[in-house]
């Protein structure tokens, strides 16, 4: 069930997407009156080979354009007259140019159209984080709420770069930060030579991030393997025939002794009965203003047998911000261009080997991973407008065949004055065709590779 809601949120939001990308392309060209002969939403065929498998789900005509939804849901397209694109439509190319034809037009107006859906994906990706702003704001974790309740509980992740349970972060990079949250933002995890400044006791130090720590983040529950907010002892829900449930533990109680030893936090509860070795555990609780000590028969037991409650911190503990639509308006755009500024410096790291490539990309499956096996609308958003933003980016990718290739042979046709050779256009997109189709390969492999290994 979790893999449908997962894939049903991915495909809705790729739709969303498509549709308004190519809608992009579809409104400059009309406004040129180029004529649009198919607006598709996935393709009627198998990308990319254009003469394979040739039906849709759905069309219908409408003027001189056939709208319709494709077979084959991993893109979309809008076959322009009197271009070369997706379908390879070469015999329209055979005859001489019409007025109506994306050839006939001057090169200004060509790239205009070919950086519609490109201008459109960045426009949506804006509104929605404009949106997103306004209608839901921001909570954070305050750090110094973490750092004065003992600092943070370090889960595997973490101990691998040298972070104990009780450190305090209190610099990245050098810099004091207000929210907890900004320990694991991407703009920090990709700066050069990133590091934390830990306050261990007395003593202050810096912990470097490798340069490739940050792949750790793409794989399953990572988060919540790196670090946590330390968390008191707070019984929410008692296991039925647990210790717990035997001694009448209740909601609201308060673990603060175990076998003699003050114990605070939960890290420290779980060590203390890890390594308990009698047959049976003493526990002191606190309820209310009463004191009450329980001793029971722990021997075959790990666990005392309650759950904590589902918040990492209490309400003081967070921040919440409200932003009015003005707030909202200089906000937003600079939220979204955030994204773009991250993909430049992703790259820039995988170029110089500090990211692997294989793990730095994914595939629809692991796309449909970061919805979530729950249906939220607010993930479902979040996720929406990063895509758009990412969508416009690598369609601006100078590769032939995608808007990015058009757009470089049309800026080379009007600073040169001169167009390349039709037979030269189309050899380019056909290796561009192949460069996606093997970067297609790549990504499906990765993603079932991450099945099998588990991350």
């Amino acid at each position: 069930m979790e893999g449908l809601i997962m894939t049903a949120q991915l495909l809705l939001s790729l739709s969303i997407l498509i549709v308004v990308h190519e809608w992009g392309h579809f409104f400059a060209a009309r406004t040129f009156n180029i004529k649009v002969e198919k607006f598709y939403l996935f393709f009627d065929f198998l990308f990319p080979m254009a003469n394979v498998a040739n039906f849709a789900l759905f069309k219908k005509q409408k003027g001189d354009t056939e709208y319709g939804i494709g077979w084959f849901p991993l893109g979309g397209y809008v076959k322009i007259a009197g271009m070369v694109d997706e379908s390879m439509d070469k015999e329209q190319m055979k005859q001489p140019p019409q007025p109506w034809e994306f050839r006939a037009k001057p090169a200004w107006q060509r790239l205009i159209v070919m950086l519609g859906g490109i201008i459109v994906n960045v426009i949506v990706g804006v509104l929605i984080f404009i949106g997103m702003t306004y209608f839901i704001g921001d909570k954070y974790i305050l750090n110094e709420y973490v750092n004065t309740h003992g600092g943070v509980h370090a889960q595997e992740l973490a101990q691998q770069l040298g972070i104990q349970t009780g450190d305090k972060i209190i610099k990245i990079n050098g810099k004091p930060f207000e929210y907890f949250d900004d320990i694991t933002k991407t703009d920090a995890l990709l700066s050069q030579n990133s590091y934390y400044t830990v306050l261990r006791g007395d003593q202050q130090m810096d912990i470097p991030i490798p340069a490739n720590f940050i792949e750790n983040f793409g794989k399953k529950n990572a988060l919540g393997k790196f670090l946590l907010p330390r968390r008191p002892i707070v019984v929410d829900e008692v296991a039925k025939d647990s210790i717990a449930g035997k001694v009448g533990l209740q909601k609201g109680d308060k673990i603060v002794e175990l076998n003699g030893k003050p114990i605070m936090y939960y890290d420290e509860l779980r060590e203390a009965l890890k390594n308990s070795t009698g047959d049976s555990i003493t526990f002191k609780v606190q309820r209310g203003e009463q004191a009450l000590t329980f001793k029971e028969y722990f021997k075959g037991h790990t666990n005392i047998g309650f759950a904590m409650p589902l918040y990492l911190v209490p309400v003081e503990a967070e921040k919440k911000i409200s932003y009015s639509i003005g707030q909202s308006i200089l906000i937003g755009p600079g939220r979204a261009f955030d994204v773009i500024t991250l993909q430049i410096k992703a790259f820039g790291k995988i170029f110089k080997r500090e990211l692997s490539l294989k793990n730095s990309l994914s595939g629809p499956i692991g796309m449909a991973k970061m919805y979530g096996g729950v249906w939220d609308w607010e993930r479902f958003w979040r996720m929406t407008g990063l895509l758009s933003m990412v969508l416009a980016f690598m369609n601006l990718l100078p590769i032939p065949a995608l808007d990015g290739g058009y757009v470089l042979f049309l800026l080379f046709e009007m600073i040169t004055g001169k167009a390349p050779s039709e037979k030269f256009f189309e050899n380019a997109i056909k290796v561009g065709m192949a460069l996606l189709l093997l970067l297609m390969v790549f990504v499906f492999y990765n993603d079932i590779a991450k099945i099998f290994t588990g991350s």
